[in-house]
């Protein structure tokens, strides 16, 4: 199975910091964001990335990370010309991915404990369709929340301000090869941009959307305030002293 980073965006919600830096290159605990999730990866038998960037820090990318030998993984890249959502990002991997293969995308600032070994593991015992890993958390208003009907996801509600359950869906997902001829069908949404949460609902519709959950801790550090709270999450993962 090979991995997709998405790394693009403007990052606009931690500005000023990323006027002149991909969000990605900031530093969470002793190494930039985006090594995280390359790392998960790793760890989880990937050995083929594509990283998806904008133009901004390209270069920085390629002298910090390389051809990802010091990572044990073959790192491919491409550009994002401009911002137009996840799904529009997500398209630029068609050809990174062979037909009937399947893969794992990881939004790159998303961070987080647990292993991906057993769901991707799940994954592959999966006939078809996608997966999405879900966080139950206090605040579902602020994220895509996964409502359910026997155990299933029934459909990805975008924001909602009264969530019918705590189950953020995290970005990171898995798919078949399918999901490129699904955003060809998809239209941008009201603030213009292709959203993956359409893309997640047309899986939901057919039934072939299934979900496993994280249960230690995960954060999206697209913020200030969640860029703090992840350093200090992985400062603590990784001191000596734990209980101090």
């Amino acid at each position: 199975m090979k991995g997709v980073v998405l790394a693009g965006g403007t990052g606009s919600r931690l500005r000023p910091l990323t006027h002149i830096i991909n969000k990605h290159l900031l530093p969470v605990g002793d190494m930039p964001m985006i090594q995280h999730a390359l790392e998960k990866l790793a760890e989880a038998g990937i050995e083929d990335v594509l990283v998806i960037t904008g133009k901004q820090s390209a270069g920085l990318y390629l002298d910090y990370l390389g051809g990802g030998d010091a990572l044990g993984i073959k790192l491919t890249y491409k550009i994002q010309e401009k911002a137009g959502g996840i799904s529009e990002a997500l398209a630029l991997a068609e050809d990174f991915i062979r037909p009937g293969e399947k893969f794992v995308v990881i939004l790159g600032d998303n961070l987080f404990k647990d292993s991906l070994v057993q769901m991707i593991d799940a994954f592959h015992q999966q006939e078809e369709g996608a997966m999405v890993i879900l966080k139950e958390v206090p605040d579902p208003s602020r994220y895509g929340v996964a409502t359910m009907k026997d155990g299933r996801i029934e459909r990805i509600e975008e924001k909602p301000a009264q969530p019918q359950t705590r189950y953020a869906v995290t970005g990171i997902y898995l798919y078949d090869a399918s999901v490129f001829d699904i955003i060809k069908t998809q239209s941008p949404s009201a603030r213009g941009e292709m959203e993956i949460t359409d893309v997640n609902n047309v899986y939901a519709s057919s039934g072939k959307l299934s979900h496993r959950f994280f249960t230690n801790w995960w954060i999206d550090a697209g913020t200030h305030e969640s860029l703090f709270q992840a350093n200090l999450l992985v400062r603590r993962e990784d001191s000596p002293c734990k209980p101090c």
